[in-house]
């Protein structure tokens, strides 16, 4: 008899069942104005179904997995005062905002963007606007932002703003308004782009599923635009960073790379006859554009501020002969400062003729009297705070209010009032479920390639961290949003990446400065630097502290052996060589940063890594970047770093592009290589030197499978010797260090045409003639003093020729101007 079939099974995980569920369970507890609530609810339910459909249902999962994407590419930020970085803090669940409500925002935002230019051309120029009373005075030269040596000053192309940032927040029914400007270096963009990134790892399919406007057009745009204002058809642009102790050092280093712009510092950078030049291993390459993320009163010493060690003298009188474009303009941040913005809808109205679009939160400067008492009938109601700097929002609100009424009536014109802000709130994931909180949102405008506005589609949202919080400042327990504007028709799949067939190719890495050869240079250094050492405390602690290793060192050479830690300034000579007095030494060596111990040189090279994300891999980062070993053991936490060292310089011999910046990381390793053997031999390699010397010779060397591959009947004092000092087929010899040393020197290049070599050239020469006509059997302490004293040499040499710093003459002999 034939049974019914079974119905089909339903499927064990059902997407849509899930988004329905937390959009169901959030929306009880949101607000009205929530943006989930208040939205259309089909974007919000694809877009979970797509978080549903990594996360299963696991929220707490998906924020992991979008944070972990986020470090992946190396993403970060300081807060002013702490020397670590922090993780940057992505949510899974993007802002979802549809092309109709974003053609009003950025409507708005080019029109004040048209505004703020005209008035700051004005301030600059004419001065019309405090002329005509549309303006008090006070609010323009006492402004601590406003530049008086920019008075009269006409910028290249007559722009003063090329890339802007705007605050905005969405009140409880709907409206958007203004709540700051950002106008000396606007930061986010990069982390707007890596948001997109992170999420975009993450939720992969929402491109598709929503039409969201993509980034790329408008960082394309963006470089279009620098690159029209420049006067040569192929500038070369860089983006002025203060340096990696910059809170958002890690964003530029990012932008820097993905813009294809020399990321540089003030010392990299030199005026000469009102041209810019960059300091580069080639001589003084010319800078035609400057995108600065530096303080524009730290720009120059020569017209700002005297005191600055950051700046470039010299450098505000190129941009006056219109021969370097800086974006923005010195002393376009006037009108950032919070009293400005009670006078945006006059000069609205007396400068485009048209209300503000998108009006800015109500402010009333107390440099008048009837806004003074205003604000101070008012204080109950209003936020108080400084009127020419931006501060979090209410950071006033907690002071003693006869002091501050006090000092309101003493100085009125240094306060603002403004009106508190009450925010919308979109989810956000808190544990495992969805949260409301409230956001604001950040949007940036750069100039296109005709000059034109052009505003990024989204840019990024920063959420606070309770439920009722009025504004947001990024910070511990806050995180950030990607923006997403979808709409109903599809997006055109734009990259930076240039069409395959239109790129012309070449081999030529670019530029590289003179400060970023010097951080290659001795990261190789340091690298090599920290291995060595620790490979003598695995040695001594092999040796004479682990009862499994084996015979332990006699007291000579253990005595030899820790001088040579103590010789490297690494740890204080111990009081005795006792096991306990050894493992403490060692331990000192290792971990104690009072001195040059292995952890004080790792954070030596951490510090370069910092510095030099732009040219570096995330996983060489990482690498310099990971925590100390933590294990119990103490051989154990050496084989950890060990490992980590191996590592690093795997990722450098096999993963790393042979530029120039490698030839540097490679010629720090080869001479601080070369150093340590040369003392080591010196050491423990001259007559009379024992076998257990010459063990912990071929130890320091990582020489013994060798040793005892080619002589298998005895250790020789010659043999050793020429193993370890002169074998050119040695990768860890003197020899082999000389001729690699010689090597990378003729692969850099020279100033001059006349084919004779450089001083840096000709002692590499010398020297590796030395080593290779030396013989073992001679080969004394005196030679290999001097070996290791002309290494040493040499190694100035490479940094007078190519590290220029500070004062060196700006036309030394041979000096390239390009």
């Amino acid at each position: 008899m034939a049974t019914e079939a079974a119905p089909p099974s339903a499927p064990l995980f059902d997407a849509g069942l899930h988004a329905r569920r937390w959009i169901d369970d959030y929306c009880v507890r949101a607000p009205a104005a929530d943006m989930l609530r208040a939205g259309s609810p089909a974007p919000w339910r694809a877009m979970f179904e797509e978080l549903a459909a990594v996360a299963s249902d696991d929220l707490g999962h998906a924020r992991e997995r979008v944070q972990r994407h986020a470090a992946d590419m190396g993403t970060g930020f300081r807060i002013i005062g702490e020397a670590e970085e922090r993780p940057w803090p992505v949510s899974p669940v993007p802002l979802l905002i549809d092309t109709g409500e974003w053609a009003g925002i950025a409507a708005g935002v080019v029109q004040r963007a048209e505004l703020l230019e005209q008035v700051v051309a004005d301030l600059y120029g004419e001065g019309r606007l405090v002329a005509d009373g549309v303006l008090p005075a006070a609010l323009v030269t006492g402004s601590p932002l406003f530049l008086r040596p920019m008075v009269g000053l006409t910028p290249p192309g007559g722009l003063h703003l090329h890339f802007i940032a705007f605050d905005l927040a969405r009140g409880p029914s709907g409206e958007w308004r203004v709540l700051a400007d950002h106008l000396r270096a606007p930061a986010g963009a990069g982390y707007a782009l890596e948001n997109r990134l992170a999420v975009g790892r993450t939720l992969g399919g929402l491109q598709a599923k929503l039409n969201v406007q993509r980034h790329a057009p408008f960082f394309a745009a963006w470089r279009a635009g620098l690159a029209a204002l420049c006067r040569r058809t192929d500038p070369r642009i860089g983006l002025l960073t203060p340096g990696r102790y910059n809170p958002s050092y890690p964003e530029q280093a990012h932008l820097a790379r993905y813009l294809g712009l020399l990321l540089v510092e003030g010392a990299d950078l030199a005026a000469l006859e009102d041209q810019v030049y960059v300091r580069t291993i080639g001589g003084l390459k010319r800078i035609d554009a400057l995108w600065r993320r530096l303080d524009p009163r730290l720009l120059d010493p020569l017209a700002f501020d005297t005191h600055s060690q950051i700046g470039v003298p010299g450098l505000i009188d190129a941009y006056a002969a219109g021969n370097v474009v800086l974006a923005n303009a010195p002393g376009a941040g006037v009108l950032e400062t919070p009293a400005f913005h009670a006078f945006m809808p006059a000069l609205a109205q007396a400068v485009l003729g048209e209300p503000l679009r998108l009006p800015t939160i109500a402010t009333w400067w107390c440099g008048g009297e009837a806004e003074r008492a205003h604000v101070a009938a008012n204080l109950d109601t209003l936020t108080i705070g400084p009127a020419f700097q931006h501060l979090p929002f209410g950071l006033a609100e907690d002071a003693p209010r006869a002091a501050l009424l006090a000092d309101l009536a003493r100085r009125p014109q240094d306060y603002v009032g403004q009106e508190q802000v009450r925010l919308s709130t979109m989810p956000v994931v808190i544990g495992d479920r969805l949260e409301a909180r409230p956001f604001t949102l950040r949007v940036f405008l750069a100039r296109g390639g005709d000059g034109g506005w052009v505003v990024m589609p989204g840019g990024f949202g920063r959420i606070g961290e309770h439920p009722e919080a009025t504004a947001s400042v990024i910070g511990e327990g806050l995180w950030s949003a990607d923006v997403c504007i979808h709409g109903p028709e599809p997006v055109a799949p734009v990259s930076l990446l240039t069409a395959p067939d239109s790129l012309h190719v070449r081999r030529n890495p670019g530029t590289l400065p003179s400060r970023v050869a010097d951080n290659f240079f001795w990261l190789g250094r340091y690298l090599e630097r920290g291995e060595a050492l620790l490979g003598a405390i695995r040695v001594l602690l092999g040796h004479s502290i682990d009862v499994e290793a084996g015979a332990v060192l006699p007291p000579a050479t253990l005595g030899q052996l820790v001088g040579a830690i103590e010789g490297a300034g690494a740890a204080a000579h111990p009081a005795t060589l006792s096991r306990a007095a050894l493992t403490a030494f060692a331990k000192q060596a290792m971990e104690d940063e009072g001195y040059h111990s292995v952890a004080r040189i790792n954070r030596h090279a951490r510090t370069i890594g910092e510095g030099s994300r732009d040219r570096l891999s995330a996983d060489m980062v990482r690498l310099l970047e990971a925590p100390f070993p933590s294990q119990r053991g103490m051989l154990e936490r050496a084989g950890s770093l060990q490992r980590r060292y191996a590592a690093i310089a795997g990722l450098s011999a096999e993963h790393m592009v042979r530029t120039s910046a490698w030839r540097f990381h490679d010629l720090g390793r080869r001479i601080e290589r070369a150093m340590g053997i040369a003392r080591a031999v010196r050491l423990f390699g001259m007559a009379g030197a024992s076998i257990d010397d010459l063990s912990t010779l071929l130890d320091l060397a990582d020489s013994q499978i060798s040793y005892r591959q080619r002589y298998p009947t005895g250790i020789a004092r010659v043999a050793v010797v020429d193993l370890v000092a002169l074998d050119p087929g040695n990768p860890r010899s003197i020899a082999f260090q000389t001729e690699r040393i010689g090597a990378r020197l003729a692969e850099l290049p020279v100033l001059s045409d006349d084919e004779m070599a450089e001083p840096q050239q000709a002692q590499a020469t010398a020297l590796h003639a030395i080593v290779v006509t030396a013989e073992a059997a001679t080969l004394d302490a005196d030679r290999l003093g001097d070996i290791e004293r002309r290494l040493g040499m040499l190694a100035d040499a490479v940094a007078r020729r190519y590290f220029l710093q500070g004062a060196e003459p700006l036309r030394a002999t041979g000096l390239t101007l390009a």
